[in-house]
């Protein structure tokens, strides 16, 4: 692959080769350690190569030999393993991993960069064929260049973390407008967000979406109206206390996962307000607990299961050596008794 370096210079690294392509520094390992595929190589893949030849690059054969052993094994890191929309998309990934004749490692750490960073590399020790990783924390560029784990194809799904990596995952951004236009339809206008945590964005991309829908509709979200809060239902809890034990409390609350909205129902009961007439509630991933509640919550319905499916598939993909499109599966809204 590529011409040796003439007059002693320095072998150039993918990252260089990755840079000058315009392509992933993924892409530009995959594209340079297989063959050509029998319809020809793509566009971005000739750049690769092209990029490669003039820069003189030789690839690393002793080290590429020991990557193409294949274990039928694809590693998975998924933090909060125990919320069940999370357990359902890690059924959907052992479902499909299955069908495709694969075995699957799983690592739960905590939801926390170093933590994850164990996680994968310990995977990679093990000669996972590649990675899925679910809880990256935003921005994730960074960290994903930082890890020691050669050329293993890895894919993000539910989190895109801003990583660079190919991502799949539901359409929060559109999910968090639904939010927003359903109050507004419904009368509200005086709102408040339950935002999750900043490191997330499957939060930080749901309030985008409800600010985008607020501000269109000529509403003002002030920041005092957007409280941070973990996922749990405590963070629920908290945040909701903040907002509602107050005298200019909201009329209405868009909690960006439905952990958080419970947790939202439980500080409205205790302060004696009616839901929905003193307080609007909507919620997000529609958790099978969500519609039988003693009041049902509207939330929007996020298709968990299809996303690990989706997920495997395009990570599978991506181990053959094709080019893989990140995907944002559709989401809706599920209208019920809180509003």
């Amino acid at each position: 692959m590529g011409t040796s370096v003439a007059g002693g210079q320095r072998t150039p690294t993918l990252k260089e080769i990755a840079r000058r392509a315009g392509v992933h520094v993924s892409t530009a390992s995959r594209v340079l350690r297989q063959s050509e595929p029998a319809d020809g190589w793509s566009e971005s893949a000739l750049r690769v190569r092209e990029v490669a030849d003039e820069l003189g690059y030789q690839r690393n054969l002793w080290a590429a030999s020991l990557r193409t052993r294949k274990t039928t094994t694809l590693g998975v890191v998924m933090t909060r393993l125990t919320d069940g929309v999370v357990a359902t998309t890690y059924q959907g990934i052992e479902q499909e991993a299955t069908r495709a004749g694969y075995s699957v490692l799983l690592s739960s750490p905590p939801d926390d960069p170093e933590a994850q960073r164990a996680a994968i590399e310990l995977l990679v020790g093990r000669q996972v064929d590649g990675l899925l990783l679910s809880g990256l924390h935003r921005p994730g560029r960074e960290f994903i260049a930082s890890l020691r784990v050669g050329d293993v194809p890895m894919l993000t799904l539910t989190r895109h973390a801003d990583a660079g990596l190919p991502f799949v995952g539901g359409d929060d951004v559109r999910g968090g407008a639904l939010a927003a236009r359903h109050l507004i339809d419904r009368g509200y206008t005086d709102l408040a967000v339950i935002a999750g945590p900043a490191h997330a964005t499957t939060a930080t991309d749901r309030l985008a979406g409800f600010r985008a829908e607020t501000t269109a509709a000529g509403i003002e979200l002030p920041d005092s109206r957007v409280v941070a809060s973990s996922f749990e239902v405590r963070g629920g809890t908290e945040a909701g206390q903040v907002l509602l034990d107050a005298p200019n409390r909201p009329r209405g609350i868009f909690a960006v996962s439905d952990t958080i909205a419970v947790g939202v129902l439980g500080v409205a009961r205790d302060l004696g307000l009616r839901v929905p007439e003193d307080l609007a509630l909507v919620g997000y991933n529609d958790i099978p607990i969500a519609a039988q509640l003693p009041v049902p919550l509207t939330t929007i319905h996020s298709p968990a299961l299809e996303i690990g499916q989706t997920a495997v598939r395009g990570l599978l993909d991506l181990i053959a050596g094709r080019d893989v499109e990140s995907r944002r599966l559709p989401v809706g809204l599920m209208a019920r008794g809180t509003t």
